[in-house]
């Protein structure tokens, strides 16, 4: 008879629950630093889901128009004509959802910290938002979440998490996407969303951090 290892079952039975495990104490801290900015529970779950389904959401603001546009191909040799749509929209996960709990946190806090910190994380998004051909504007992920913690705890000690949510949002959204809408139309003719692809990750990180900086 074969006799299973208690220590390979063991084994086995974590690999397959420690991701489980530290995705409900992911949320449950995420909870309960939304809780403290006064967010219950219930709503940190719901707007977490629809932040992240809301990205698959583009609002359009233009209508959206075919361009034709040349694509180089054999180091610029040979020109091809191919039809692009063209137009400008905002993500619904990345762009309103975010703005209306700006709206919520400004509500509470002051307005001459957070207005610093915007500035600042607004000059920075802008001059590290670079423009990629077929994806637009692109942030490094991780800039709107630091920068924004490190603002927000030497701006406002007091109300760190949420002067950290709303300057790396906004800071995001304004530096990196809505400065830099004319230079992607002309570098990167396409559809063009604010909140998207390129800047959406630095976003759902800023909730995050924000959240973190509760406890």
């Amino acid at each position: 008879m074969f006799l299973f290892p208690t220590g390979c079952l063991i084994l086995i039975l974590a690999i397959f629950f420690l991701p489980l495990l530290f995705i409900l104490g992911f949320f449950h801290i995420i909870t309960i630093g939304f809780g403290k900015l006064g967010i219950s529970p219930e709503a940190t779950f719901l707007l977490l889901l629809l932040i992240l389904f809301g990205s698959l959401v583009n609002i359009p603001l233009t209508r959206k128009k075919l361009v034709q546009v040349k694509e180089y191909r054999f180091f610029g040799f040979f020109a091809k004509p191919n039809l692009m749509v063209q137009g400008l929209a905002i993500n619904l996960g990345g762009g309103v959802i975010p703005l209306l709990l700006c709206v919520f946190f400004l509500s509470k806090i002051p307005f001459e910290p957070v207005l610093a910190a915007t500035i600042f994380m607004i000059i920075i998004c802008y001059y590290l938002a670079r423009i990629v051909p077929g994806r637009g504007i692109t942030l490094p992920f991780f800039v709107p979440p630091i920068f924004s913690a490190i603002f927000a705890l030497i701006l406002a000690p007091g109300f760190a998490a949420p002067c950290a949510f709303v300057s790396g949002v906004l800071g995001a959204l304004i530096g990196a996407d809505i400065l830099n809408i004319r230079k992607a139309q002309k570098l990167s003719p396409g559809f063009i969303s604010i909140g998207g692809a390129g800047v959406f990750d630095g976003i759902f990180l800023v909730g995050i951090v924000s959240s973190l900086l509760t406890f």
